[in-house]
């Protein structure tokens, strides 16, 4: 498969898919123009993973920030990832953050994958 390594942007997150070294991450701030184009590519790079997962994934979010669209999109690839056996989500936030901690608590809750709650 072949490897997304997207560079975060100011309004975009960084995001790195790939299979091969076992590393799936979104970091930094989301708030992307067109939040939908933005995340398609991951969606459907992740649509491609579910048919030949590898038999762990540890799908890690340290995000700063993200707007009420992308929280839709987050949604969106931890149901992806609801139906890949043997993932479990790192969920990373500021110690002080509340609203991202809180965030990552919500969304535990809406899916049916592991959660792993981390302050840094």
């Amino acid at each position: 498969m072949e490897i997304i390594n997207l560079e975060g942007t100011e309004d975009t997150p960084k995001i790195i898919l790939d299979k091969v070294n076992g590393i799936f991450e979104i970091s930094g701030r989301s708030l992307p123009e067109d939040t939908a184009e933005f995340y398609k590519p991951v969606l459907n790079w992740l649509t491609r993973y579910a048919q030949s997962p590898n038999s762990k994934t540890s799908f890690t979010f340290k995000l700063e920030y993200f707007n009420t669209a992308s929280s839709k999109l987050i949604l969106d690839i931890l149901s992806k990832l609801e139906a890949i056996a043997g993932t479990t989500v790192n969920w990373y936030f500021q110690e002080d953050d509340e609203d991202m901690e809180e965030a990552g608590g919500e969304f535990s809750e809406l899916v049916e994958v592991p959660f792993d709650m981390k302050a840094y």
